[in-house]
């Protein structure tokens, strides 16, 4: 995964509209919600919506599929995750080779003393 689409992504939610979006088509699963229905979840217009969802399309973290005249659209939750994943894949990488060169014990995602948050 590249930098250059993670930065995509987090930018895309970075906007209250279309992270409520992505937040109310992870709320449903992979069943998804017709435009229509997502539209007056969030109360937002027509033209709104679909501008939001170009977006959130482009970044790939939503996708549609056409069901006759409806237009289904689904949280592409592998992307969501692979999004994470590269987030907190070094995670504590720089404290554990510290703590290896000190013997000190391995104190990841915390602090010497193990409580996370410092």
């Amino acid at each position: 995964m590249k930098l250059e689409d993670v930065a995509a992504r987090l930018e895309a939610l970075g906007n209250p509209t279309r992270l409520e979006i992505v937040r109310t088509l992870v709320r449903t699963g992979s069943r998804g919600l017709a435009v229509g229905e997502l539209r007056q979840r969030i109360d937002i217009a027509a033209s709104t919506l679909s501008h939001h969802l170009t977006k959130l399309i482009t970044v790939g973290l939503v996708s549609q599929e056409r069901h006759g005249t409806t237009l289904i659209c689904r949280a592409e939750f592998d992307t969501m995750k692979n999004t994470a994943d590269y987030l907190i894949a070094e995670c504590c990488i720089d404290e554990k080779a510290e703590a290896a060169k000190n013997d000190n014990a391995d104190p990841c995602c915390g602090n010497a003393t193990g409580k996370a948050g410092g």
